[in-house]
């Protein structure tokens, strides 16, 4: 009886492993590849095909050779195979991370596929053991189906626990790569007992090597850099995102994840970075004149990361209070360590956006919305639910700027947001930035129209401190007008194709144009 106890022990831990590596897995490749539909998917997939060989390998080999040994030894192997992964891994991923940065595609399928392949040996022998353990335990026919019922509720229950660890515990505390050591050796352990209890101190002596060696490669590798950058100042694996910052020439750039696009901007003698963080300001102009900066009161940022709109407002509007959502704690830590985003008007605030702005009781002048870059466009900041919330926290005359990633030829994206936002707003506008793939839509609370915005212009420009980024923000936006694209689908929170969308996007730029890839900041 105590066997068996040990045994549905076995299976609660191998569940808890097996999950705990695949979500160690999408965090090992989404350093570099990122973590879009098409990369979860990916993983998702073959990890399922990998287990399905795994069940019915367990199956044969459980009837051919029905013994705990054999059984414990299976999960051994399956534990160290799976504790090595990141370091035979290493040389692979730093390849891909220097052939992302060179927009070397090639290179980049061939690591991504040779980065799967290396699950092969632990999730399929991983999967052997519920199906083993079965075989195992079973000792009445007539109890087979409530036996083989309780194992794989046990294994699933591990499995729920193994969802859970590594994003939220293992991952910011300790780092991929000792996650994988965690699950490896803790599973190892669990086997030698299992071999002790089943055969012996001697045979379980004999396997002790797999967790050491593990172990020893952890403390030898594990503290590595997840990247090779060379200007590279600082990284941090968060519960959300792989973190870099880089130092280029004076100008501090945050990167995310894959790597392709900067989040934030940072130099102490610059404001202007012409890119799309400066094309929020023009938003409240297009009220009619004379609306002037002092008109600005307060402001909103969903997607703050790590401050350069925040710290161009604060320039433009003076100190004016700003709330700048941004889910992810440790971006705002490296916002205030290294981009100087410690202006005491702005309040931080780690949350979800959308839950954010619905639970506060503030009003502004301005919402600025870049929380956006395909494939990473949260689902549930984009649908008329969501600019509704949007338009009943603006002032009477306030006004919504809202950064939008697009590729040529492809405008199904900005033309269902604009269709969505005008089921909001009574005035919507887009300019598209000059040398990048992003559209910037405007919309404002009250009917107004370019004139306006031109008017306001004539206006600043006469103000002796009118800061000089808010007039080129205003000129780019009045040089780089557009028509608002026609015929978009109107996105609900009941449906919003959006992942459909991005994922079209991304082939389309990887297949036809890499140059696509990254080139929105």
């Amino acid at each position: 009886m105590p066997m068996k106890r040990f045994l549905y022990f076995t299976v609660f831990v191998s569940g808890m492993t097996t999950l705990g590596i695949e979500f160690a897995a999408s965090r090992l490749l989404g350093s570099v590849f990122g973590t879009s539909n098409l990369v979860w998917a990916a993983i998702i997939g073959l990890i399922l095909i990998y287990l399905t060989v795994g069940y019915t390998l367990g199956g044969r080999l459980a009837d051919k050779y029905p013994s705990q040994k054999t059984f414990y030894s299976l999960l051994l192997w399956g534990a160290f195979s799976a504790g090595i992964v990141p370091f035979v891994a290493r040389p692979v991923l730093y390849a891909a991370a220097n052939a992302f940065d060179q927009l070397q595609i090639g290179v980049l399928l061939g690591a991504f596929s040779a980065v799967l392949v290396l699950l092969v040996v632990p999730v399929t022998l991983l999967g052997t053991i519920s199906p083993f353990a079965i075989r195992l335990v079973i000792t009445d026919a007539s109890q087979a189906g409530k036996t083989a019922g309780k194992v794989y509720a046990i294994s699933t229950l591990g499995s729920f626990l193994g969802t859970f660890t590594p994003d939220l515990l293992l991952i910011p505390w300790l780092g991929t790569r000792w996650t994988f050591v965690v699950f490896s050796v803790t599973l190892s352990c669990v086997g030698l007992v299992g071999l002790y209890l089943s055969s012996g101190w001697k045979t379980a002596l004999k396997w002790i090597w797999m967790p050491l060696l593990v172990l020893g490669m952890g403390a030898l590798w594990g503290p590595g850099p997840i990247k090779q950058h060379p200007n590279q100042i600082y990284e941090k694996e968060s519960s959300y995102n792989y973190i870099q910052v880089l130092d280029q020439d004076g100008y501090i750039l945050l990167r995310l994840n894959e790597g392709q696009g900067i989040h934030s901007i940072y130099h102490p003698q610059q404001m202007a970075y012409w890119g799309t963080w400066m094309q929020v300001l023009p938003a409240p102009f297009f009220n009619e004149p004379p609306y002037l900066t002092g008109d600005v009161k307060n402001m909103a940022i969903i997607g703050l990361a790590a401050g350069t709109s925040a710290r161009q407002a604060s320039s433009a509007f003076g100190p004016i209070p700003i709330d700048g959502y941004e889910i992810d704690r440790e971006i705002i830590k490296v916002g205030q360590t290294y981009f100087g985003m410690n202006q005491p008007n702005l309040h931080p605030i780690p949350e979800d956006g959308r839950w954010g702005l619905a639970h506060s009781a503030e009003r502004y002048s301005l919402i600025s919305i870049d929380a956006y870059r395909p494939p990473y466009i949260p689902w549930h900041l984009t649908t008329v639910e969501f600019f509704q919330e949007v338009y009943n926290h603006l002032e009477e005359n306030g006004a919504l700027a809202l950064n939008v990633g697009r590729v040529p030829e492809d405008e199904q994206l900005l033309s269902g947001l604009t269709a969505t936002i005008q089921q909001v707003f009574p005035a919507v506008y887009v300019i598209d930035v000059p040398g990048t793939f992003n559209s910037i839509i405007y919309a404002t609370v009250l009917p107004t129209s370019w004139e306006n915005l031109e008017s306001n212009l004539v206006y600043l420009l006469q103000e002796r401190d009118t800061d000089p980024t808010l007039i080129q923000a205003i000129q780019i936006a009045l040089e780089n007008r557009r028509p608002v694209p026609e015929g978009g689908r109107v996105f609900t929170d009941d449906k919003a194709p959006i992942e459909q969308i991005t994922n079209r996007m991304v082939l389309r730029s990887v297949f036809t144009d890499p140059q696509l890839i990254g080139a929105a900041p």
